[in-house]
């Protein structure tokens, strides 16, 4: 099944500006596809792409530059999103106050 012309979208409006350019480049080397970057998106030539197969490559990127802590990864009908992870605020513990030493000293 060939449909000639179809693009598959990764979406990258949640990632870093110095990351973006390095996922393009990592895509065409990897792939060995057209891949067109426009801003948030990426547009990769889906002839004999599968989703799954571009989802696992954009997987693979993320775990290497070892940002697999910061962002996942989406599977969507038309390609792929890359999303940041929500950090939860931290809750200040409270410090334990010593009390005062109740023992009688006996000089």
């Amino acid at each position: 099944m060939f449909s000639f012309g179809r693009k598959l979208k990764v979406d990258l409006a949640e990632l870093e500006d110095e990351e973006k350019g390095s996922l393009s480049g990592f895509l065409r080397t990897t792939l060995n596809k057209d891949v067109v970057s426009d801003g948030n998106h990426i547009l990769v030539d889906s002839r004999k792409l599968s989703l799954q197969e571009l989802e696992r490559v954009v997987n693979k990127f993320i775990y290497h530059r070892h940002l697999n802590n910061t962002y996942w990864v989406a599977s969507e009908h038309d390609g792929v999103k890359i999303r940041k992870f929500e950090r939860k605020k931290e809750r200040k513990k409270k410090q334990r106050v010593t009390p005062p030493s109740t023992i009688k000293h006996g000089w």
